[in-house]
């Protein structure tokens, strides 16, 4: 093209380049971490007995308390939840089939506004900050979650996969995420008792 300086030229195809790809990253990045939109939303109470069966990981009572607690408080139960065991045959030592005992509140949407605490949509990945060795290890966990513990909740978008081989480890083969309703900071403990 004449008149034209053929480096200004290069830079702004450059430019325009760096900006498509930015753009079409942003498209691709998934769904965003939470929806800023708030929704009238009841704390509805749940009791759930859970005994977990694994033959290539064990957990001891107390072990497999802590974890289940930990996966309930991220898919938002309130966090005045009793995660309590029972079942238990070793004290101290990973058991054949520990179980425990939940009694907890779970957001469900709520038709009117009158009684109704603003809550949110957010997206959970329960073996996000876990290696794909470790995630591996709770396989059989959390395919029991997903069957289990997650029907329990107001889910959506749910991406699971948990490939277990009875005494083998599959690094990379297991995950769960979902998008749950939970509470507004200021909802999540402002409400009626059980």
């Amino acid at each position: 093209m004449p008149g034209r300086d053929p480096m200004r030229l290069q830079g702004s195809c450059a430019a325009l380049a760096a900006a498509l790809v930015l753009t079409c990253a942003a498209a691709w990045a998934g769904p965003a971490q939470t929806s800023a939109a708030s929704e009238p939303a009841v704390w509805v109470p749940k009791v759930l007995t859970f005994t977990y069966r694994g033959f290539t990981t064990r957990y001891t009572c107390d072990g497999l308390r802590t974890r289940v607690k930990n996966y309930l408080l991220e898919l938002g139960a309130r966090p005045d939840l009793e995660v309590r065991t029972w079942g238990c045959t070793q004290p101290v030592a990973p058991d054949v089939f520990p179980g425990v005992s939940v009694q907890m509140n779970v957001l469900q949407p709520a038709a009117s506004a009158a009684q109704a605490v603003t809550a949110h949509w957010k997206r959970v990945d329960l073996l996000a900050n876990r290696s794909p060795l470790d995630a591996a290890a709770d396989c059989e966990l959390i395919s029991q979650v997903k069957l289990n513990i997650l029907p329990l909740f107001t889910a959506r978008n749910v991406d699971y996969q948990a490939t277990c081989s009875r005494g083998q480890m599959q690094p990379g083969a297991t995950r769960l995420a979902a998008d749950v309703l939970v509470a507004d900071s200021s909802a999540a403990t402002a409400s009626p008792s059980r």
